[in-house]
C-alpha cells in the first residue's frame, strides 16, 4: 500500500473524494438538461452557470479565513451538507416538474457558496494528515480516482439522464455530498491556534503574506491568464472549430476523451516521478495546454490533435500536483486556507474574463485566429513566469534542507 494510504484519516479523505467525484461528474450534464427540460435555452443556462460561479469568487476569501481559524474537518462537513441540501432540493423540484430558471439558479447559488468554503479547507487538510515527504504522492492519489471518474462519469451520466431523467442524476449527486460529509467529519482535524484579530485583520494579514511571496502572486497572475485562455480556447471555441473543420461532435468527443486520458496518465507519472524543482516543473508543464489549441488553429490532422490533447492532459495534471505539493511545503499550515483563497480568486476571475474577451474577439477575428491567440497567451504566461527568479527556488525539501532549517531555527532561539 502506498505510504499515504497507510494513514487512516487520509484513506477516509480519499474515499470521500471518490464518492463525491462520481456525483460531480454527472452534475453538469444533469444541470444542463434540467434547464432544457423546463424550456430554457442558452441564456437560461448561462444565468444558472453564472450564479454557480459568482459565489465562489465573492465568498472564497471568507472561506479561506475560516479554514485557518476553525476545524477544517467541520468546515468540510458543513460545506458538503450545504451542497447536498442544494442538490437535493434541485432534484425534488426537477422531479416534480416545479423547476424554473430562478429556482435552479438559487440552488446553484447555494452550491457555489458551499464550494467557496470547501475548496480552501481541502487545500490545508491534506498537509495536516500526511507527512511532508509523502505530500506529492498523496496529492496524486487524490487526483487518481477523480480523473478516472472524469473519463467514465459523463458517459454514465448521459445514460442515466437519457433513461431516467435529470432528477435521478441530481439526486445521486446530492447523496454523494451527504456521504462525503459524514466521512469528512470523522477526520477530526484540529483547528489552528486562535488569532487575536478579527476577520478583516486576518484578511489584511493574509494579503500581506500573499504579496510578500513573489512566487505565489506571480504564479496566480500567470494562472489567471492561462486559465482564461484555456477555457476560452478549449471549452468555448474548441467545439466551434471541430464543427467547422473536423467531423463535429464525434471528433470533439474524441479530443475530450484524449485530454481526460492525459489527465489520468499525468497522475500516474506523478506517482513515480518526484522532481526537485517543483514550481519550475509546474509552470513549464502548464505550457503544454497551448499544444491542442495551436494544433486545431492550424487545422492539423485529427491524430495529431489527439496526441497534443493527451500531452496537454499530462502536462496539466503534473502541473497541478507539483504546484499543490510546492504550496503545501512552502506555506505554513496555519496560513494555507487564506493563501489558497487568494490564489483561487485569481483563477476563478479568469472564467468570466476568458469568455468575455473571446466573445469580443470573435467579432474581429475568425475562430481559428482567436484560438491561435489563446495558445500564444498560454505559452507567454508560462515563459514569463519562468523568468521570475524566486520560482526556481521553490523546490522539494531534501534532508540537507531540513537540517539547515533546523540549524537556522536553533540559532534564532539562541539569539
Amino acid at each position: 500500500m502506498p505510504a499515504p494510504l497507510r494513514t487512516a484519516a487520509f484513506r477516509r479523505f480519499v474515499s470521500a473524494n471518490l464518492i463525491s467525484a462520481t456525483g460531480s461528474a454527472m452534475a453538469p450534464l444533469a444541470l444542463a438538461y434540467s434547464v432544457i427540460e423546463q424550456g430554457g435555452g442558452a441564456g437560461s443556462l448561462g444565468l444558472v452557470l453564472a450564479t454557480n460561479t459568482v459565489p465562489t469568487i465573492v465568498f472564497l476569501l471568507m472561506g479561506g479565513v475560516l479554514a485557518d481559524r476553525l476545524s477544517r474537518s467541520r468546515i468540510l462537513f458543513l460545506g458538503n451538507m450545504l451542497a447536498a441540501a442544494a442538490q437535493g432540493a434541485l432534484a425534488v423540484t426537477v422531479a416534480t416538474g416545479h423547476a424554473t430558471t430562478v429556482s435552479i439558479a438559487v440552488c446553484g447559488l447555494v452550491s457555489g457558496t458551499a464550494a467557496s468554503f470547501i475548496v480552501p479547507a481541502t487545500q490545508g487538510a491534506v498537509a495536516q494528515m500526511v507527512p511532508e515527504e509523502h505530500l506529492q504522492r498523496a496529492n496524486a492519489l487524490l487526483r487518481l480516482p477523480s480523473n478516472a471518474v472524469k473519463v467514465l462519469g459523463p458517459v454514465v451520466g448521459g445514460l442515466v439522464v437519457a433513461a431516467s431523467g435529470a432528477a435521478w442524476a441530481l439526486a445521486w449527486d446530492a447523496s454523494t455530498f451527504a456521504v462525503a460529509a459524514v466521512l469528512l467529519l470523522g477526520l477530526h482535524l484540529e483547528a489552528s491556534p486562535a488569532t487575536s484579530g478579527g476577520v478583516l485583520a486576518d484578511l489584511r494579514a493574509g494579503w500581506t503574506g500573499f504579496w510578500s511571496r513573489t512566487w505565489l502572486w506571480t504564479y496566480t497572475a500567470a494562472g489567471t491568464i492561462l486559465v482564461a485562455a484555456w477555457l476560452a480556447g478549449f471549452q468555448l471555441l474548441g467545439p466551434v472549430v471541430a464543427a467547422r473543420h473536423y467531423a463535429g461532435a464525434r471528433d470533439w468527443g474524441l479530443v475530450q476523451a484524449a485530454f481526460s486520458s492525459g489527465l489520468l496518465a499525468g497522475t500516474l507519472v506523478c506517482l513515480r516521478w518526484k522532481p526537485y524543482r517543483l514550481l519550475t516543473v509546474a509552470v513549464a508543464a502548464s505550457g503544454a495546454l497551448a499544444l491542442p489549441l495551436a494544433a486545431m488553429a492550424r487545422s492539423m490532422p485529427l491524430p495529431l490533435v489527439l496526441m497534443t490533447a493527451v500531452l496537454a492532459g499530462i502536462g496539466l495534471d503534473v502541473a497541478i500536483v507539483a504546484w499543490t505539493t510546492a504550496f503545501q511545503l512552502h506555506v505554513p499550515k496555519a496560513e494555507q486556507g487564506c493563501m489558497s483563497a487568494f490564489n483561487g480568486v485569481g483563477e476563478r476571475l479568469a472564467i468570466p474574463l476568458g469568455y468575455l474577451v473571446t466573445a469580443l474577439a470573435t467579432h474581429s477575428w475568425n475562430s481559428r485566429g482567436v484560438l491561435l491567440a489563446c495558445a500564444a497567451m498560454i505559452a507567454a504566461a508560462a515563459v514569463l513566469n519562468l523568468c521570475v527568479p524566486e520560482v526556481h527556488r521553490i523546490n522539494r525539501f531534501t534532508r540537507d534542507d531540513r537540517s539547515k532549517a533546523a540549524s537556522d531555527h536553533r540559532e534564532v532561539e539562541q539569539v
